[in-house]
């Protein structure tokens, strides 16, 4: 049975409501007025009811950057793999996922699904143990993406590596150290991005299931990156690259 929970920020609530996702109740602090009245409209459309509610309210349930505006919401579902793997082909597009292999802090996964919402990202894949799953704070870093990236929790990645490779699709390893540079490896084809966790990267089964592994070549001191900036990074390289080739360059 799914839970309820409460969703805070202005993004996180307009696109919850334009996603159609089932929704109990929207509250506004006392004197919001940005986006107030396109929340509003969308949350009549839906039959939602609009209440406004006191700051210290917001105050003191949510963490800063609430913006006066929560919602209590059915927590997003999960999808299964297969449902997962058969978008690509209902869209008539090239597979483009994501893995992530142990990103436990939900404002990664939030960005993640924010770069993977704005790439064209298919659908992400997320183990059901050492992950940040679904949640309020997953919401408010993906600004609302969360709404629109189709996310399958699975036992075990790379048995969903596996069954991707099975189907055709390259599963790429990202990882810092002596790989090759993202943009001297053909990413065009069908192809999932394994990134792995925050501090330790991707465990060594996971690398070793890889079809291939590549690097995001730093100039600085630090070298590795954050998880979710590396996701950005290679996910619009990936979608340079899939344009440069539709164009014939």
């Amino acid at each position: 049975m799914r839970t309820e929970e409460w969703i805070y920020g202005l993004n996180p609530v307009l696109e919850a409501l334009k996603a159609g996702r089932t929704i109990k109740t929207v509250l506004v602090s006392e004197g919001r007025q940005e986006k107030v009245e396109e929340i509003r409209k969308e949350a009549e459309a839906r039959g939602v009811s609009v209440e406004v509610a006191a700051q210290s309210f917001f105050d003191g349930r949510f963490p800063k950057g609430h913006q006066g505006v929560a919602a209590r919401v059915l927590r997003k579902a999960y999808i299964t793999l297969d449902e997962l793997l058969m978008i690509p082909s209902k869209k008539n597009e090239t597979p483009l996922f994501v893995i992530l292999d142990g990103v436990e802090d939900p404002r990664n996964f939030g960005a993640i699904l924010r770069s993977a919402e704005a790439a064209g990202v298919h659908g992400v894949v997320i183990q059901s143990h050492r992950s940040a799953g679904f949640g309020p704070e997953v919401a408010k870093s993906s600004a609302g993406a969360a709404e629109y990236v189709p996310v399958a929790m699975v036992p075990n990645i790379k048995h969903a590596m596996r069954d991707m490779r099975a189907g055709g699709i390259t599963v790429i390893g990202a990882e810092a150290g002596n790989y090759p540079a993202a943009w001297d490896v053909d990413l065009s084809g069908p192809l999932s991005l394994v990134i792995g966790s925050e501090g330790r990267g991707a465990r060594k089964t996971v690398r070793e299931n890889c079809d291939g592994m590549v690097t995001i070549p730093v100039k600085g001191n630090v070298n590795s990156l954050n998880a979710s900036v590396a996701a950005g990074i290679l996910l619009f390289e990936i979608l340079r690259q899939r344009t440069t080739k539709s164009k014939g360059f």
